[in-house]
């Protein structure tokens, strides 16, 4: 729990928001962006690979377990990439981590509708979730970069 101010001058206690980590995954100078395939209301839209961090689990085995169960792949996680974004509902918050694939592992749709490997100038063609975009926005310059 953490204390906030309520809008009457008091303090509120409100749960700690929940941790969904998503892995940037890039290759060859482009990064992995995934079409969501459920729930229909978010279908169609892309995002980065990842999920929810279970109790007890760091970030890091959190986001090595779902690019093991949707992508059947492994990686390494590198440095955090852009800010936490507070996810739509409000109760929860994205964390994005730069990875790489290891041992030449090439991801599968196990989850997802569609993959695509998208460059800087390819990062506008898709539709990303709305959590993803700041991402999106502060990786731009690091895959412009090479």
């Amino acid at each position: 729990m953490r204390t906030e101010q309520a809008s009457d001058g008091g303090r509120v206690e409100r749960p700690e928001p929940k941790v969904v980590v998503g892995a940037a995954i890039i290759q060859n100078g482009r990064v992995l962006a995934c079409a969501r395939s459920a729930p229909p209301e978010v279908a169609g839209r892309w995002e980065f690979p990842g999920g929810k961090v279970e109790p007890g689990e760091s970030e890091t085995a959190a986001l090595l377990r779902e690019c093991a169960e949707e992508l059947a792949v492994r990686v390494e996680i590198g440095d955090r990439v852009g800010r936490s974004v507070r996810m739509a509902h409000g109760r929860s918050v994205l964390k994005v981590y730069l990875a790489r694939l290891l041992h030449d592992d090439q991801p599968q749709a196990l989850e997802h509708s569609a993959l695509r490997w998208l460059s800087a100038a390819e990062l506008d063609s898709v539709t990303w979730l709305p959590a993803d975009a700041p991402i999106v926005a502060a990786l731009r310059p690091l895959l412009a970069a090479g």
